[in-house]
Order: C-alpha cells, then sequence, then structure tokens
C-alpha cells in the first residue's frame, strides 16, 4: 500500500467512524421522490410521511399525497434495501379561500388509524376520510372544513373502544372554537365537543389531554370539562401571562351535542370555489361541528411544514393576543380575516407622526413573529407529557415534563435550538416497566445549527430519561442538511439550508444495517506464512538433534498428510469436502448477517425530496466506531499510536453489562474482543520499536484479554515466535470480520515496517509475563463446552504457554534454586498437555530433558521416561541441571513401575553404574513387581557381574536369607584369599595388625573393636570384615541359623594355608569344630585378645563377632555352667603360659578373681605354680573361701527352715483331724459317727 493510499485510508476510516458514534444513524428510506408543482416544481417539498404494512403516503406542500408500495428485495439478496414503485397520485379536497390562496401549507397532516382501516388527511384546513391502504374515499366524501389539526388518540387504549354505542378510535378534532371529540369506525361520529378554542396540538392519556394552542399549553380534562392552564409557550409572549398558573378551571358545558348520524353519512363534497361564496350542496351537522377557523391569510412561509409528528397549522397563522393590530401586518401574517382598509389611488403623504408609529409597528410585527413558537406535546410515560418552551426561536429551548396533574417532574431538557419538530423514542430505562422490557429514552429534535457551530440543519439528540450531569446524557448532532444548501430555490433563501422534517410513524420498518452484519459475521483468518522452527544442528553424533530431527519428521509428516488430504479434498468435519466446507461455511455466515443486520424502526425524517429512516445505532457499530477512532491514525508508516485510554473507556462502558439478547451477546464480546486485541497488537509494536510502554496499558490489556475470553490464537498470531504455536485446524480460524480487520492491519504494518525481529520480543519479560497469566487463564477452561475450536484451540494454549515459560525460565536459569516459573512449567507437563508431540519438539530445542521425562510420566510412557534419564545420566547436557540425583530416581521410579521387561533392562544398567544402588531395585520389599532372588542373581551375573556380591550382602545381611551364605563366604574367601595370594603387601599388613593390637596394653579394646575402628579402605578388607561376620553369625537375626548353613570343614581346609594371616577366622572356625582350646590359644597367644578369650568362655565357644554381653543372648544360646568352668580352665592353662611373666601374673588373677566361681578350689592350688606368693591368688582364695562358708550357712539356714515348715504342716494335720472327729469302722450293730452311744459301742467293741 502506498503512502498516500495509506493516508486515504485512515481519512475514511476516521470520517465513518465519526459519523457512526451517535445513538442514531440515518438509513436511506426514498430517494428522488418524484415531487413537482404545476406552478414551480422547485417549490414543491414533502410536508409529511406515513408508513403502514408496506404503504408509504407522502404529503406535500402541492397539496398531494404520493402513495408508494413497497416491493420485497430480491431473494438472492436479501439484505439489499427494499424499493416502492409509485401506486397512485391523490389530491385531497380542500376549501380554498379567495382571500388566503396563496397561504395554503398543501397536505398538513396524515393520522392512520389501523385499527379501524381508516386515514385523515389534513389539507389546507380541510380533514378528509380515507380507507386504508388504497386511500379510497371514506363517508361519502365527507370533509371537515376549518380544522387546525386531528389527533389525541389514547395513547393508552389505541385499540377500537365503545363510545356512544358505537366502536371505534376516538380522535380529537381542533376547531375554530372547541375541541370535538368523534369516534371513528363504520362511520364518523362525534362525541363530545370540549370549549377550547384554536387548538394546534394535541395528546391524550385516556381522560386527560395535554393540548395547546398559540400561546400556552393547557391539561384537559375530558369527562369532568375542566382545564389546568400550564405555562406559555415562548416566555416573551405577554398575551399568555394571564391565561397561565396551574388553577383549575371549568369549561363552559353549555353547548349541546349536535347528532351527526345520518347527516355526516349523506354529506357530500362542496363544489370547487374561492372564499365564502364556496358552499355545500347541502348542510351536514358535522359542518356545524366544524364551524370555521376563517379565511387562512397568505404568509410567506406557507411552504413550511410541521414536523412534530402532529401536523398544525403554521406559528405565524395562530390568533394574536387582543390589542391592537396593524392591518398590514395583520394581512401579511394571515392573523385575522379582516382585508385592508381601502385608500385613495393617490394616497397623502405620511406625517412625521405616521412615519414613526409605521416604524413602531414594523419592529413590534417582526419581534412578534420571533416570540410565536410552535407547541411540540409528547408523552414519553403514561403519566408524563413533554412539552417545549422557550424565548424565541433561534433562541435555545427547553423540555418540561408534567404529569398528570399539571405538575413539573423530572429535569428539564436543555436544546440548543428551539425544536422546528421533536418525537420521543424508547421506554426509557426508569421507567415503570419490566426491567427486561427496559430501554433508553432519547429525544431527537429538529433544528438550524448556528453559524458559529457549524450551521445546517441537523437532528439534536439526547437522553430524556436521565437527569443533567448522568452518564450518557450527553447531546449529539447527526448532520442531514448541509449548511447553504437552498429550501426553495428563491434568492432570498441561498444562505439558509433546506427544511427538515421528523415524524415518529404508526407503523414500523425493517431495515437492514449492512455494516452490522459484515463486522459480526465470521470469515476465515488467513495468518502470514511462518518460517521453518527446526533449529541448526550441532552435531552429527548430538543425542537431542537425533531427538529434534526425529520429532520434527513426525510433525511434518502429519502436516504433510493433511496436505495430501486438502489437496485430494477428503472430506471435512461436516462430510464435505474442505474446500467446499470454506464455502458453504460463507454462506452460512452471509444468512447469520442477514438475520442479524435487520432492525426495526418508527422515525423518519424528510428534506428536499429525500426520505430516511432514524434508526437506533446498534451498540456494536457505535462502540466499534470509538475504538476505531482511537485506532484510526496507527497506520502505515504513521506516527500516531493508538489511544488506549479511550479504548479502555469503551470497554468501562460496558463492563457489568449484562447480555439480554442474542445479539447483546455478540456484540458485547465482539467489543471487548476487538478493544482487547487493539492494546494487545499496539503493545507488541511498541516492545518491537523498543518504545516505552506505560504500567497502566500493560495491565489495562492483560485485563481486557483475561475479560473478553478472545480466541488466545489470535493474540499468539501477533507474536512471530509464539505464531509457530498457532494450530489452524484443517478447516481454519474463524473470526468476526471485525476481529480479522484488525490484524490484517497489523500484519500490514507489520509487514511494511520489517517488524519481523522475534527475537527481541522473546527477550521482552514484560510482554511474555502478560502472555503467560493470560494462557494460564484459558487453561483453566478446558473442558468447557462453549468454547468452538476447543482441540485446536488447548492444542496452542498449551503449546504457547509451554514456549513463554521455557523462555522465561531460561532467562532465570543463573538464580539458584527453582524458580516460581520452573515450578509453574513442571505444573504444566505434569498435569498433561494437549500438544503432546509439539511440546517434545520445544523441550529438545531448549534442551529440558529432565522437563521432557516428566512430559512423558504425565502419559505414563514408562521406556520414554527411562531413555530420557538415561540420557541425562550418560552425560548429555540439560540446560537447567534439575536432573541432580538421577541415579536413584532410576531407582525409585523402576520400583514404582510393574513393567518386568523395563525393570530388568534398566535395573541392570543401573547395578553395572552403580551396584549398590543397582541391586535395591530388585531387593527393594515396595517393588510393584518383584523377580525371585535366582532369577536377580543370574540376571546380575549375566548383565552386571560387579553388582552380584552386593544383591548377595542385602540377601543376607539386610534380608537374613541364609540360604545364599554359602555364595557369599565362597564369593568373600575368593577376593580376599586373591589378594593374600597375590600381595605380600596385604599378608604384612594383616601381621602389622595383630603385632600392634598384642602391643597395646590393658585395659584395650577386642580385636573386633580395633580392626573396625582402623579400617583400611580397600575391597578386600571390607569383604575380610564381611566374612569374618557371615562366619561367626553376627550379621543379623538368624546368625545362628546361618552360621550352620555353611560347611564349616571346606571353609577351613581354604583358610589353613594362610592361618597366620587370618587368625580372627581360624578361632571362629575352631570353635564351630569344638576345638575350644585351639580356639583360646590362638585368642590368648596369637592375638592377645584377652577379653574376647573370656566372653569365648562365656559365651560356649560363640564368634568373637557375637555380642560381648551374655544377656543380648537367649537362655538357649548360653552354655551350662560345666561347660563354661571347663573352657576357663583351658583358658587358665592359657593365662600360664604367657611369656611375659608379668601379663602372666595379672591376667590370671584378674581371672581367677573375677570368675572364681568357675573354677574349683583344688585344681587351681594344683595348676598354679609352687613359686608364686599366696598374695597374688588372695583374691580367688578369700572369694573361694567365703564362698564356701556361705554355702555352709545357706545350708543351715535351709534345714532350720525346713524343720519349722514340718511343725507347721503337723499343726494343721491335728487341727484338721480334731475338727472332723473320730470315725467308727466295723459290722455288728450298724455303723454311726459322733459322741453318745455310737462312740461307746465302739469303744466297747
Amino acid at each position: 500500500m502506498e503512502p498516500q493510499d495509506a493516508d486515504e485510508v485512515s481519512r475514511r476510516r476516521k470520517r465513518k467512524a465519526a459519523e457512526e458514534t451517535g445513538s442514531y444513524i440515518l438509513r436511506n428510506l426514498a430517494g428522488h421522490v418524484p415531487l413537482f408543482s404545476e406552478e414551480d416544481a422547485s417549490t414543491v417539498q414533502i410536508s409529511c410521511v406515513e408508513l403502514w404494512e408496506g404503504n408509504l403516503y407522502i404529503g406535500t406542500s402541492a397539496a398531494e399525497i404520493l402513495h408508494f408500495v413497497l416491493i420485497p428485495p430480491d431473494p438472492a439478496e436479501p439484505s439489499a434495501p427494499p424499493s416502492f414503485i409509485l401506486a397512485s397520485r391523490l389530491r385531497p379536497v380542500f376549501t380554498q379561500s379567495s382571500t388566503s390562496t396563496n397561504a395554503q401549507g398543501g397536505v398538513q397532516q396524515i393520522l392512520l388509524l389501523p385499527a379501524v382501516s381508516k386515514a385523515c388527511i389534513l389539507c389546507n384546513g380541510t380533514l378528509t376520510f380515507y380507507t386504508l391502504p388504497e386511500l379510497s374515499p371514506a363517508f361519502g366524501n365527507t370533509k371537515v372544513s376549518n380544522c387546525g389539526s386531528i389527533g389525541g388518540l389514547d395513547l393508552n387504549h389505541p385499540e377500537i373502544i365503545q363510545a356512544s354505542g358505537h366502536e371505534g378510535v376516538v380522535v380529537m378534532l381542533s376547531l375554530r372554537n372547541r375541541i370535538r371529540l368523534v369516534i371513528i369506525g363504520e362511520e364518523a361520529r362525534p362525541i363530545k365537543n370540549i370549549e377550547y378554542a384554536r387548538s394546534l396540538a394535541s395528546m391524550r392519556r385516556s381522560t386527560v389531554a395535554c393540548v395547546a394552542d398559540s400561546h400556552s399549553y393547557a391539561l384537559l380534562e375530558i369527562n369532568h370539562q375542566q382545564k389546568i392552564p400550564l405555562f406559555p409557550i415562548s416566555s416573551l409572549d405577554d398575551a399568555a401571562a394571564g391565561s397561565t398558573g396551574g388553577r383549575a378551571e371549568n369549561l363552559s358545558a353549555g353547548q349541546e351535542q349536535t347528532g351527526v348520524g345520518s347527516g355526516l353519512a349523506a354529506q357530500s363534497l362542496s363544489p370547487e370555489g374561492s372564499g365564502n361564496t364556496r358552499g355545500h350542496d347541502r348542510s351536514t351537522s358535522l359542518g356545524v361541528l366544524a364551524g370555521g377557523l376563517g379565511r387562512r391569510e397568505h404568509s410567506p412561509r406557507a411552504a413550511s411544514m410541521d414536523t412534530s409528528g402532529l401536523e398544525t397549522p403554521e406559528p405565524f397563522q395562530r390568533e394574536l393576543s387582543p390589542g391592537p393590530v396593524d392591518p398590514a401586518g395583520a394581512f401579511e401574517r394571515g392573523l385575522s380575516p379582516v382585508g385592508r382598509i381601502a385608500t385613495p389611488d393617490k394616497p397623502l403623504p405620511a406625517t412625521p407622526v405616521e412615519q414613526a408609529a409605521s416604524q413602531r409597528t414594523s419592529a413590534e410585527r417582526a419581534r412578534t413573529d420571533d416570540i410565536f413558537l410552535r407547541p411540540h406535546i409528547l408523552s414519553p410515560t403514561p403519566t408524563e407529557f413533554l412539552l417545549t418552551t422557550g424565548t424565541a426561536a433561534k433562541e435555545p429551548g427547553v423540555g418540561m415534563f408534567v404529569n398528570l396533574d399539571g405538575d413539573v417532574v423530572r429535569g428539564t431538557l436543555e436544546f440548543s435550538r428551539y425544536p422546528e419538530g421533536i418525537v420521543i423514542d424508547g421506554r426509557g430505562s426508569g421507567s415503570d416497566t419490566a426491567a427486561l422490557n427496559q430501554e433508553e429514552g432519547y429525544v431527537l429534535a429538529v433544528m438550524e445549527r448556528d453559524h458559529s457551530s457549524g450551521g445546517g440543519r441537523g437532528v439534536e439528540v439526547q437522553r430524556w430519561d436521565m437527569e443533567n450531569g448522568e452518564g450518557g446524557s450527553a447531546k449529539e448532532w447527526i448532520p442531514v442538511v448541509p449548511p447553504g444548501k437552498e429550501s426553495t430555490g428563491s434568492e432570498e433563501q441561498d444562505s439558509s439550508p433546506a427544511s427538515l422534517g421528523i415524524r415518529e410513524i404508526v407503523g414500523s420498518g425493517e431495515i437492514p444495517i449492512s455494516e452490522l452484519g459484515q463486522k459480526l459475521r465470521l470469515s476465515r483468518l488467513r495468518l502470514p506464512k511462518r518460517g521453518s522452527p527446526v533449529p541448526t544442528p550441532t552435531s552429527a553424533d548430538d543425542p537431542t538433534q537425533a531427538s529434534l530431527e526425529h520429532v520434527s519428521k513426525e510433525i511434518e509428516l502429519f502436516e504433510s498428510r493433511i496436505s495430501v488430504e486438502d489437496r485430494q479434498a477428503e472430506d471435512g468435519e461436516d462430510g464435505q469436502p474442505v474446500d467446499e466446507y470454506e464455502i458453504s461455511r460463507e454462506k452460512e455466515e452471509d444468512k447469520f448477517a442477514q438475520r442479524l443486520c435487520m432492525t426495526s424502526s418508527r422515525i423518519v425524517l424528510w428534506s428536499g425530496n429525500q426520505i430516511w429512516w432514524a434508526i437506533r445505532n446498534p451498540l456494536v457499530l457505535r462502540l466499534d466506531a470509538l475504538l476505531e477512532l482511537a485506532d484510526a491514525g496507527a497506520e502505515i508508516d504513521s506516527d500516531e499510536v493508538l489511544d488506549w485510554r479511550k479504548v479502555v473507556e469503551v470497554v468501562n462502558s460496558i463492563r457489568g453489562q449484562e447480555p439480554k439478547t442474542e445479539m447483546e451477546f455478540l456484540s458485547l464480546g465482539y467489543i471487548r474482543h476487538k478493544a482487547g486485541l487493539l492494546l494487545f497488537t499496539d503493545l507488541v509494536s511498541k516492545r518491537i520499536a523498543n518504545a516505552p510502554v506505560d504500567e497502566a496499558e500493560r495491565r489495562a490489556t492483560e485485563e481486557l484479554l483475561v475479560e473478553g475470553s478472545l480466541d488466545p490464537r489470535l493474540v499468539l498470531a501477533a507474536i512471530s515466535p509464539l505464531g509457530q504455536e498457532v494450530v489452524e485446524g484443517r478447516n481454519g480460524i474463524w473470526v468476526s470480520a471485525g476481529i480479522k480487520d484488525v490484524l490484517d492491519r497489523f500484519f500490514d504494518r507489520r509487514a511494511g515496517r520489517g517488524q519481523e525481529d522475534a527475537s527481541s520480543l522473546a527477550s521482552t519479560a514484560d510482554v511474555l509475563d502478560l502472555l503467560k497469566r493470560y494462557l494460564f487463564v484459558w487453561r483453566r477452561k478446558k473442558g468447557f463446552g462453549s468454547i468452538a475450536d476447543e482441540e485446536d484451540v488447548f492444542r496452542t494454549v498449551d503449546a504457547a504457554l509451554l514456549h513463554v515459560l521455557l523462555q522465561l525460565d531460561r532467562q532465570n536459569l543463573r538464580t539458584p534454586g527453582t524458580t516460581s516459573v520452573r515450578a509453574e512449567l513442571y505444573s504444566v507437563v505434569d498435569h498433561g498437555v494437549a500438544c503432546f508431540e509439539r511440546a517434545i519438539w520445544l523441550l529438545e530445542r531448549f534442551r529440558r530433558l529432565y522437563v521432557l521425562s516428566r512430559l512423558y510420566q504425565s502419559r505414563k510412557m514408562s521406556r520414554e521416561v527411562l531413555r530420557t534419564w538415561r540420557r541425562m545420566v550418560e552425560g548429555e547436557p540439560d540446560e537447567a541441571g534439575e536432573f541432580t540425583d538421577g541415579e536413584n530416581e532410576v531407582r525409585k521410579y523402576l520400583v514404582k513401575i510393574r513393567d518386568a521387561r523395563l525393570i530388568e533392562e534398566y535395573g541392570t544398567w543401573l547395578a553395572r553404574r552403580n551396584p549398590k544402588l543397582g541391586v535395591l531395585v530388585f531387593a527393594d520389599d515396595n517393588s510393584r513387581f518383584k523377580f525371585e532372588p535366582p532369577r536377580v542373581v543370574q540376571m546380575l551375573k549375566e548383565g552386571a557381574p560387579g553388582a552380584v556380591k552386593d544383591y548377595l550382602e542385602h540377601l543376607v545381611f539386610g534380608k537374613n536369607h541364609t540360604q545364599y551364605v554359602n555364595d557369599l563366604i565362597r564369593f568373600y574367601l575368593d577376593t580376599v584369599l586373591d589378594v593374600l595370594e597375590k600381595s605380600d603387601a596385604a599378608r604384612s599388613t594383616l601381621a602389622q595388625t595383630y603385632e600392634t593390637y598384642r602391643a597395646l596394653r590393658p585395659p584395650k579394646p577386642t580385636y573386633r573393636q580395633f580392626i573396625t575402628e582402623n579400617i583400611v579402605d580397600e575391597e578386600w578388607w571390607h569383604n575380610r570384615l564381611r566374612l569374618l561376620q557371615l562366619l561367626g553369625g553376627s550379621h543379623g537375626g538368624g546368625a545362628e541359623r546361618s552360621a550352620s548353613q555353611y560347611d564349616v570343614s571346606a571353609v577351613l581346609s581354604r583358610i589353613e594355608p594362610f592361618e597366620d594371616e587370618l587368625v580372627p577366622e581360624m578361632i571362629i572356625l575352631y570353635g564351630r569344630q569344638g576345638r575350644h582350646q585351639q580356639a583360646l590359644r590362638l585368642l590368648t597367644h596369637g592375638l592377645g585378645d584377652f577379653d574376647a578369650a573370656i566372653n569365648y568362655c562365656l559365651l560356649g565357644g560363640s564368634s568373637i563377632f557375637r555380642p560381648s554381653s551374655p544377656s543380648q543372648l537367649g537362655a538357649d544360646a548360653l552354655p551350662s555352667q560345666a561347660e563354661q568352668a571347663r573352657l576357663f580352665d583351658f583358658l587358665l592353662a592359657e593365662f600360664l603360659r604367657i611369656d611375659n611373666v608379668s601379663d602372666r601374673v595379672e591376667r590370671t588373677g584378674e581371672l581367677l578373681e573375677r570368675f572364681g566361681r568357675w573354677f574349683d578350689l583344688e585344681h587351681v592350688l594344683a595348676v598354679i605354680p609352687d613359686d608364686w606368693s599366696v598374695d597374688l591368688v588372695a583374691g580367688f582364695l578369700v572369694s573361694t573361701l567365703r564362698g564356701l562358708v556361705r554355702e555352709r550357712s545357706e545350708s543351715m539356714l535351709a534345714r532350720a527352715l525346713s524343720g519349722a515348715q514340718n511343725l507347721q504342716v503337723s499343726a494343721a494335720l491335728i487341727e484338721k483331724a480334731d475338727a472332723v472327729g473320730p470315725v467308727v469302722v466295723g459290722g455288728g450293730g450298724g455303723s454311726g459317727s459322733g459322741s453318745g452311744g455310737g462312740s461307746g459301742g465302739g469303744l466297747d467293741e
């Protein structure tokens, strides 16, 4: 696009947007209406308009009615505007006065009564009746002369009613001296007269009518014939000052109602004539009813029309207030039927006094003309009337609301000029109607603007249901007639704009607003072509690159398959070929737009030969125009930027507004979508250009994006790197045409300015943070059934969100610890993503293997998880370095899965790398799949031989599986003996440890503690310690059982060649074979571990690696005291053979003193050398002798206690026998017991 073209586009957009920001827009109803006049066609104008059921009635200033019939649009183009054809021209009959021939105003009023299919036409003061819709004369060509206006339909009950025994619609005829109520049905019959002269306008609510004459307004109570004077039309009208004030008055009720039954029906039109010579063929009661308003005199503005909706005679024809009236002025204004005073052929010159009076009269006449204002009466609610008042025609006017009692209510309306015509539209938001039926209430006033404001005629629009200063109450201006356009073609009016009329019609018209459908209909968005996202390979054998290429090929294959399907026109979603789907969708959207763009209106405007609809500007067009004004300057090569504050104001104006209709739902959503997209594209443009961005603008952008719920694919398409994540789907992205226009303009601007620097935007953290929060909001909408193209949308959302998080986390990699962004990244992949293949590609590209493994975990793809972890454990870089304890993570994961093949494959791999950790995979009790130990041993022998020992240790030491003791002992022996055979240093080390331990002075630790504390950090040394544990049975709860499982002889045969190096092993094996004397000899002389030797005796020859305290063993595991005494005798013999005399004496004395009760005194005295002093064994002797004395005393005490116990038992027996008494046993005379004769018999016997 060329710069000059862009400027022109911008200007057109601004101009069009400015025209559509108001509450109302104009649409053509009829153009180039064929108006003509026999005298001069250029002077003919439209005076009134009505429309009902496809029939358009146009009244002209040439006293003609043009009847047009609506021709519907072509079914092929239902949105095209309808056309009208002229059906007939009608010249209504009227009575023409000879004195007012040039003062006739043509057709003044057309009143349609659809309820009774009648039309009332007021033309040049004469009322005639016709039938609808063809306008055939009704009631036998009945006419009413000298009628000022017709109206007064009951707005509360516009339907047919019964009155005076007849059915019909009641209207009010304004006659010269009274108002007459007439019911129009099958015939026209008068009902009542109201003594109110020269009424110019009327409007009725039930029995209360608001009327106006040429000076003031009044309320009339029809039934009770009462009047409440209100206020003057012009505050400068002195004549109205005495007739207003609000006090109720009784109207004259003396007038009898004149029956007009058959007389009215028999009435015929009078012949054509002029003046008073014009008469009727027969008089009628309706003629009497009508009376006469007098002859209408010529007026310079006879061609102007009443545009208030109730056509009335011109304001210049109203009767002046009583007082002296200049005859010439009266003739010019047509205020009186009095003609000019006859003058001589040659008048005398005027005297100075007469000249002054003449000048004064002319000035007063001009002032009088200016202060007479046309009355306007409207009724916005069932209990209120809206009346206009002012000072002069070119001065501001005021609208005042009065209720049915005549009290002023509400606030006042202010008009820039006194209205020439006025209508009201809408029930008002504050009315008593139901909330769902409430609508905004507007007043549309036609007026001519001051030259200082631009001139011309137009419509001033304001709200009537809101007080001044409330939101939305600002005035609006709709220019209709530009300044300087001629209204009559005369030279005097070259500088005056053409006249303008307005009216609320009876029927309503259906008007298409094509712009509405063009903005809201869906169109397919075609995004710019994206570059290849595949990164440059780093090396041929890079695992990451290989994985990237693999994923890229899968994506390319998938996309190529879709392309082939598109080219082959494979079936789409609806069973139609994909290319035909778009055509079908376009047709559907066209039908939707045609249905959506239809609106209705009852307000028409006219000027010259043009007629327009005044249509409520749909909310979406009004707000969209404001958005366009805010963005109109942001064109290609333009320095202007979006006014984001105006965009926010537009959205705030609808914030909290709930849609009540489908149209409102679409409109509010469209505005929010467009506003958010405008702000975001503006923000992106600024950031790419490195322009400053206000924080408030950034927050507003985010709020609007979240609030509007705009399809995230449109937002992401505005950013080049993230646009790669947009998934269009097979049928593409369909968005509102207005939204598409915003994106198309943005793409054009970006292409025109070369704004394709994706890397700079990717490093903009504020934009990425905004997108992150926005995409998280969308991600939470998964599963909502109201989202169109849900699969494609959430594939895009997940891919873009992952991309944004990876980019943000890359910027935070230097920050220690886990950042909040990283936690969000983990959360996204852990909960699963819809764009799985794309997510793999992104994570590989960003080298985030650990996150990739979590993604696989979310899909339970265990093999891929372990494969990815293996890549990291084996050294492939992870950019964030998150996999710190990789081997342990592998072990934990293998325990949780059930796939035996994976556990075997990666368990043996882990056992090769880390045997101790690897074997835990197979030995964990919490593992979901357990292998049998023989199978594990076999797998480890084949795949990880170095881990066999660790697995056996775990089985034996951890699980106490004694059946594997021989295997483990064999493994340890192989390791230790192999080292001893090959290494002199190892043998030297062992010998040195023995010498060092023997050299220690008591008290010293046991040899077990010594070698544990002085461990040699070599594998064979650790194996030897484990071997000692296994041989001694000190490795677990089943030690004794496991110690009995191995072959002692076989082990001893292998160790005997190294008995000098493996002394503890020999001691244990001797003990297992019962060769205690040899074992104690090695403990005493080989190791010098005297404490261990003592424990050996106490524990009955158990391992020196068993618990040192007998209390830690079970009672069944301890030897008998006799066996202990025998072992202590062996130990005493070995102690007496200690080479060092002092050690010998010390160890022997200590042994005898501590464990003397296990020794026999005679045996000790026999084996102790005779040259030893008694003091050396004094302790033993004293304790032994004390023991003997104690035993003797205990024996004596036991015998005494036994004797006492025997006496107690004997005494108890005697007491028991006494209690039982004697018993006689024997035959003879029988048996008995007790005392007396029985006893004596027994004794005698």
